[in-house]
């Protein structure tokens, strides 16, 4: 893929991000971390420096979905039971259900929905551009919609004269791991009330997953520590994360309340950081 172009391509309203940019290089760039701040917190966030330098933001964008039965040795799923992602039939944390349940853990992907990302493609079809929410299926196999044959060439992220944004990341360690639960949102501020927002979570559901309901609860409110407490409530209702990532579940799903918050909370102090 040498014959990419690598680059970011900066404006004042909206920023491309071509596919072989790496995380390190997004997460640094000056202006993504002022304009577009949760997007390179994310980046930022993703696995290890040194993984960071070699990994894309296409290639995150594109992570395979993880789960505990999956992401292990042959020897170990054989003696487990093969799970239906791979080399058997039935999805070992719910084997009742008809598909599998392996977990978004991209960092980047919640943050650009967030933003009102699109991507670009290209294939043997041409070329098209799709919103990045509409990338993903709610599937741990199937999880990615677009063609097997086509690359994601570019990213495309768009704000508001007014939009913060804020990526709040949970793992066991503050480096390597991956996502157990985590919250991109971006708000588009009217002094302190919010005339906009997008809420997306991470690590809970086999597609990053927007909180639509506390979304229209924020509009049109002031972003106070009652509202942000509330609004973190109500998105946390629709995450259920299962038994196949790190750390148990029922604590994982406690948390999703706590990162929302946190990242309205990061929201709130950048505001006011700028006289908002």
């Amino acid at each position: 893929l040498d014959f990419l172009p690598r680059a970011i391509h900066n404006g004042s309203a909206e920023c491309t991000i071509d596919a072989l940019v790496t995380l390190a290089e997004a997460a640094r760039d000056e202006h993504l971390t002022a304009r577009f701040t949760g997007y390179a917190e994310a980046a930022g966030l993703v696995s290890s420096p040194p993984l960071r330098n070699a990994g894309t933001i296409g290639g995150n964008l594109c992570v395979d979905t993880r789960c505990n039965y999956y992401d292990m040795t042959y020897e170990w799923r054989k003696a487990a039971g093969f799970c239906i992602k791979k080399d058997g039939d039935i999805c070992l944390v719910a084997p009742s259900s008809p598909r599998c349940w392996a977990v978004s853990s991209s960092d980047t992907a919640p943050m650009a929905i967030a933003l009102g990302g699109t991507v670009s493609l290209t294939g043997p079809d041409g070329e098209r551009e799709m919103p990045v929410a509409a990338l993903y299926n709610d599937d741990g196999i199937l999880y990615m919609a677009k063609q097997p044959a086509e690359i994601v060439t570019s990213l495309r992220l768009r704000v508001g004269a007014n939009t913060r944004s804020a990526y709040i990341k949970l793992r066991r360690r503050g480096s390597i791991d991956f996502p157990i639960a985590g919250a991109g949102v971006a708000l588009e501020l009217d002094g302190d009330v919010v005339a906009g927002c997008r809420i997306v979570l991470s690590a809970v559901a086999s597609h990053p997953l927007e909180v639509e309901a506390a979304e229209d609860f924020l509009k049109g409110k002031r972003l106070d520590s009652e509202t942000i407490r509330e609004t973190a409530d109500i998105a946390a209702k629709p995450a259920k994360p299962l038994d196949n990532a790190d750390l148990s579940h029922f604590w994982r799903k406690r948390m999703v309340r706590v990162v929302v918050e946190q990242a309205l909370e990061k929201v709130s102090d950048q505001q006011a950081g700028l006289g908002g």
